[in-house]
């Protein structure tokens, strides 16, 4: 019993670490810690010398998994603060939502296009769109505007699934994408990072079912796992992220809106290059 936990011990230190990080990240910058923990859970499951085949689905289902918890303590955090647009995120008439159609885009995305879809073009794509976004919130107008509201019309069902399927596939609570998406659409950065993690719920909830399901029975998979979400990963990084979010969100209320928006750009850029990497070797 002894040799099995000091043999798994580094993997287990590895996984705090990689919690904690997720944890301020998901309340600094409204993001579910997605782009850190997907790296390092991919990392962590070869190590174990789980197939290539799975490993990756299993990293990103995972992920999901965390995002949940991390969302809903980064909402309950940044709610305190004022700093979640309601009537953006589910207004009275649920077709109008952009979370509606955000999770529909996530759950489809995991159930179907998961299983079937190779994701080194995917994480191409989010990495270019991703730089753009990034370069634009570091070198942009501060007072830049697209347009003065949030889109609404076929733009919801059409922009949240898009959103939603994308960050789904790759196992990120959709911060890195909405956050910039509502601030050149006249919604404040700190209510944008605030609204962000509750769309990080919208996505990572239904991934994750879908996730569970699609993976039901798939051979190679790491123990403890659900479907491609593995118990162990989910305990030990959710366990840390639950309680480092509340720092990262007192953080965000304590900085200027654009000092935030450097920071965000200056992280964004480097999780987007850093994933082009990963794709590109």
């Amino acid at each position: 019993m002894l040799e099995t936990l000091l043999q798994y011990l580094p993997l287990i230190l590895t996984l705090l670490a990689v919690g904690a990080v997720a944890g301020l990240s998901a309340g600094l910058f409204g993001i579910g810690g997605g782009a850190v923990m997907v790296p390092a859970l991919f990392f962590a499951f070869t190590a174990l010398g789980i197939p290539e085949a799975v490993t990756m689905h299993c990293a990103v289902a995972t992920s999901s998994a965390i995002i949940i918890v991390n969302a809903v303590r980064s909402v309950r955090s940044h709610q305190s603060h004022g700093a979640v647009d309601w009537d953006l995120l589910w207004p009275k008439n649920p077709l109008l939502s952009y979370a509606l159609w955000i999770g529909l885009g996530a759950f489809i995305a995991a159930l179907w296009l998961a299983p079937r879809l190779s994701g080194e073009v995917l994480t191409i794509l989010f990495a270019a769109v991703a730089s753009l976004v990034a370069l634009q919130f570091i070198f942009g107008r501060p007072d830049w505007q697209l347009r003065p509201t949030v889109p609404g019309g076929l733009a919801r069902p059409v922009i949240g699934g898009g959103v939603g399927a994308l960050s789904s596939l790759m196992g990120i609570g959709g911060g890195s994408l909405t956050v910039p998406l509502m601030s050149i659409c006249g919604v404040p950065i700190h209510k944008a990072v605030g609204t962000a993690s509750g769309f990080g719920l919208a996505i990572a909830l239904p991934a994750t079912i879908g996730f569970v399901i699609s993976g039901w029975g798939v051979a190679g998979r790491p123990p403890f796992s659900l479907g491609y979400v593995n118990g162990l990963g989910f305990a030990l990084v959710a366990s840390v992220a639950f309680l480092t979010i509340p720092m990262g969100a007192k953080l965000a209320h304590a900085m200027s809106q654009r000092k935030l928006k450097l920071v965000f750009g200056i992280c964004l850029l480097l999780v987007a290059l850093n994933m082009a990497r990963k794709a590109l070797t």
